[in-house]
């Protein structure tokens, strides 16, 4: 029987591009890595993959100290030598000092699930070595109770990365990989759409034109991100601006921006010269 496929959801759109990569991957039963600049709605993918698809999501947020070992298991020693001291559990079993972490939790499911293996770059460099067996045949060996945890449905792995670090070729190659690339205006205005379907339009495009300019500006520490935008709109409509004031001063800035350099880059070239707009960023050009 085929599995039902993954495409847009009603607050989370993709490319064509991407749809067809995350497919593929669900087909080969292999790792989706995703890899953009911040704010291009990487983490969003994974729960869009699992709203489309029907599935849980289990989500393993990667720290700098996380090990791979954290998302199989953890044997709780401590609690089993507080027992022995205090408590009046038997703790010769030692399964019930066992808890599976995520990747463990996913394995263990009885339904298939999504798990979002998140910004995988901040951990140390051995990370994603150290999961290159159970990714691969999807089980892993507790010594402790001499278990094997084997997947009784294989979950969909999607991994995310901010390139902090250059991820190891080994690891690669047991992955489909794929950019998502910044949307353009074309593609921001549908994704603005489906967040903010009665916006006005001219407000609308004043907001693009003023939001791709800042972007355009060499020099910024961080640029605005999609995320970004969508709060900057729903600013400019809560706070009630006219269309006629968005490109002139900028208003609610520091919803875009996040660097007290960025301000001070922005705001020169707003002085120098005001918004620069593109005959192809009207309304009229974009015919919506």
């Amino acid at each position: 029987m085929d599995r039902p496929a993954f495409d847009s959801t009603g607050n989370y759109l993709v490319s064509t591009d991407l749809r067809n990569t995350v497919n593929i991957a669900v087909a080969l039963g292999r790792p989706l890595l995703i890899k953009g600049e911040p704010g291009t709605g990487k983490t969003m993918l994974a729960k869009a993959v699992a709203e489309s698809l029907g599935l849980d999501l289990i989500i393993w947020n990667i720290k700098s100290t996380t090990k791979a070992q954290e998302g199989l298991y953890v044997y709780d020693t401590v609690q089993r030598l507080y027992d022995g001291q205090f408590g009046d559990h038997d703790v010769s079993d030692i399964k019930q000092y066992i808890k599976l972490g995520k990747l463990g939790e996913s394995f263990n499911s009885e339904k298939r699930v999504v798990i979002l293996i998140d910004e995988i770059d901040k951990a140390d460099l051995e990370f994603p070595n150290d999961l290159l067996w159970e990714l691969d045949v999807m089980n892993f060996y507790i010594p402790e109770t001499k278990e094997t945890i084997t997947a009784r449905q294989r979950p969909i792995v999607i991994i995310t990365s901010n390139a902090e670090k250059e991820l190891p070729d080994a690891f690669l190659r047991r992955c489909v990989f794929h950019y998502i690339d910044f949307p353009n205006e074309d593609m921001m205005l549908k994704i603005i759409k489906v967040h903010y379907p009665d916006m006005e339009k001219t407000l609308l495009d004043e907001a693009l034109t003023a939001f791709y300019w800042i972007r355009s500006i060499n020099g910024l520490q961080k640029k605005p991100s999609t995320s970004e935008l969508l709060d900057w709109v729903q600013a400019l409509v809560v706070g009630g601006i006219s269309y006629k004031r968005i490109c002139s001063d900028l208003p609610f800035l520091g919803v875009l921006l996040k660097k007290n350099q960025d301000f001070e880059v922005v705001l020169r070239r707003l002085q120098a010269g005001g918004v620069q707009r593109k005959a192809s960023s009207t309304g009229a050009r974009r015919g919506y």
